[in-house]
C-alpha cells in the first residue's frame, strides 16, 4: 500500500511557494520466509516486498557512495521514490521491528 500526499505552502508576505510530497508505504509482510512459513500468495507478496527493499537499499547505498548511476529502475518502489531519494531531497524512514520468536 502506498499513499502519497502532496502539500503546497505559500508565505503570505513574500508570496514564495514551497511544495512537498509525503509517501506513506506499508511494507507489511517483509520477513524471512523460512521463519514465517508463508505459502501461496502470501509467499509471493513477501518475496516481492523483499526484492523492493533490497532495491531500495541498493539505491540508498549508491547515493551514499556518490555513485554516478543509481539503480532506480530496479523496482516499482524505487521508481516511485526516485524524486524523494534525489540530491535535493530529505528522506526519513520509520521502521517498526518486533522481536523474533526463537
Amino acid at each position: 500500500l502506498i499513499l502519497t500526499i502532496y502539500c503546497e505552502g505559500q508565505d503570505t508576505m513574500s508570496r514564495n511557494s514551497s511544495f512537498g510530497k509525503l509517501h506513506l508505504i506499508d511494507l507489511a509482510g517483509s520477513e524471512r520466509l523460512s521463519r514465517s512459513g508463508a505459502t501461496g500468495q502470501s509467499k509471493v507478496e513477501a518475496q516481492e516486498i523483499n526484492k523492493s527493499l533490497s532495491a531500495l537499499g541498493n539505491c540508498i547505498a549508491a547515493r551514499a557512495n556518490k555513485k554516478d548511476h543509481v539503480p532506480y529502475r530496479d523496482s516499482v518502489l524505487t521508481r516511485i521514490l526516485q524524486d524523494s531519494l534525489a540530491k535535493n531531497s530529505k528522506t526519513l524512514m520509520f521502521v517498526q521491528i518486533s522481536p523474533s520468536i526463537s
